[in-house]
């Protein structure tokens, strides 16, 4: 099975359920962030994770199996004109080299892993409108001189 097929059986189930990505997570034992990019083909899980999957949403071994191969990242171009995506592209645009900056200062010259990673989404309730509230973890990996 592709990883586009596992995605679109992955989806179905879940809308038939009525299903969250926190509850599916909380039930399999990850992030909602980092299973949702693990169904949508842009990580792996390993048998554990996927088979509680796959049973919470009652999919076959075959889902199981796809999840567990290893992805070949990256994004669909077509995907960039989403609002949400392009928001978050324009972000690292604008602020990348201010971010960059404020590592280096602070951390010294090195980058953060996108491996040993984490990331969170939370809803923070505001009076003028809710706001998305982001937060990135990763490991600060200085660069190695020789």
């Amino acid at each position: 099975m592709k990883k586009i097929e596992m995605t679109e059986i992955i989806l179905a189930a879940k809308a038939k359920k009525k299903a969250t990505w926190q509850a599916l997570a909380e039930s399999v034992g990850l992030t909602d962030v980092f299973l949702v990019s693990a169904c949508l083909g842009q990580n792996s899980l390993p048998a554990e994770h996927a088979d509680k999957l796959c049973e919470a949403l009652d999919l076959a071994p075959a889902v199981s199996a796809a999840l567990q191969e290893f992805p070949t990242k990256g994004m669909d171009p077509a995907l960039l004109q989403d609002p949400v995506i392009y928001r978050l592209q324009e972000i690292v645009y604008v602020y990348g080299p201010s971010i960059k900056a404020v590592i280096h200062e602070k951390l010294g010259d090195g980058i953060m892993s996108a491996i040993d990673f984490s990331m969170h989404i939370d809803k923070e309730p505001n009076p003028a409108g809710d706001r998305v509230n982001i937060r990135l973890s990763g490991k600060f990996l200085p660069y190695k001189r020789w």
